[in-house]
């Protein structure tokens, strides 16, 4: 059952990690943010490209406990994407984001995978 949950969130987080190195204006558009310099473009790979395939393997990595570290990659990557769900909650007291999408979905997305990596952790 843990590779499983895992690997749904390794693939999550392949595939935005691929979308921020390949089209950075694409994955960051939906949050209205404009990357009209390389540097901008260059940070969106660095942090969602970038950081996210490595997110991908670690948790690929993780899937088939290699080194014993299963249990400690879950409860890391989940206790990140808590803290970018606590980010947004303070976003909604501090300005409020006007719609659902993107600042509410992803609340809840990042909410989903850090309570699959939790329950990865308590599989046999």
């Amino acid at each position: 059952m843990a590779p499983v949950l895992l690997g749904l969130v390794a693939v999550f987080f392949l595939g935005m990690g691929l979308l921020g190195l390949a089209a950075p204006k694409r994955l960051i558009r939906p949050f209205g943010i404009s990357l009209e310099s390389a540097t901008a473009r260059t940070e969106v790979r660095a942090v969602y490209g970038g950081f996210g395939v490595a997110v991908a393997v670690l948790l690929g990595f993780a899937a088939f406990d290699v080194g014993g570290i299963q249990r400690g990659v879950a409860i890391a990557v989940a206790v990140a994407l808590a803290g970018m769900a606590f980010g947004r909650l303070v976003a909604r007291f501090a300005e409020r984001p006007e719609r659902f999408y993107p600042s509410w979905l992803y609340f809840w997305v990042e909410i989903v995978l850090a309570a699959l990596l939790i329950l990865a952790t308590l599989a046999p």
